[in-house]
């Protein structure tokens, strides 16, 4: 079983139910298991031109799904949750896959370490809630340190699933 943390957004609709019910369809998956999920943080629109703020959270699973394949599963969660995957529009639900295991992974549908992780405000705060001495297997560095070197002037708060 691989080790796997996923990056969960939306912001139409009720960003935290969309959160918890893109858990709960992965976690009933037959090769995934949900283990964690993050606090719900909100956070503004960071990459598309938006009225409507994300909720955003991160979650630990174990899957035995090779990347490729839990990719598939991703984008199939989001399709049926109604995403639009045209460039900069409002999301209903938005998956990453940000580690597996400690892979480096470069293909042209598929970049894990996710390549913005390191620099995205709204992913390392539950991120290093849930992991904090997780280290990034390219750049070296703990969530905690990630978060604190972070100079983006981006806001979030953090929520409570209630």
């Amino acid at each position: 079983m691989s080790l796997v943390f996923i990056g969960l957004g939306s912001n139409l609709g009720n960003g935290r139910a969309n959160l918890l019910e893109a858990w709960q369809r992965l976690g009933q998956h037959a090769n995934i298991t949900t283990l964690s999920m993050s606090s719900p943080y909100r956070s503004e629109p960071v990459g598309i031109s938006s009225e409507h703020w994300f909720t955003n959270a991160v979650g630990v699973l174990e899957t035995s799904l090779a990347p490729d394949d839990l990719l598939e599963v991703l984008l199939a969660t989001e399709q049926a949750m109604g995403r639009d995957r045209a460039a900069g529009h409002d999301r209903t639900l938005d998956l990453d896959l940000l580690y597996y295991d400690d892979q480096i992974i470069n293909h042209a549908d598929l970049e894990v370490p996710h390549p913005r992780l390191s620099n995205r405000l709204f992913v390392l705060a539950p991120l290093t809630e849930i992991a904090p001495d997780h280290i990034h297997p390219v750049l070296g560095l703990s969530s905690r340190r990630m978060l604190r070197e972070l100079t983006d002037s981006e806001q979030v708060e953090k929520l409570n699933w209630t």
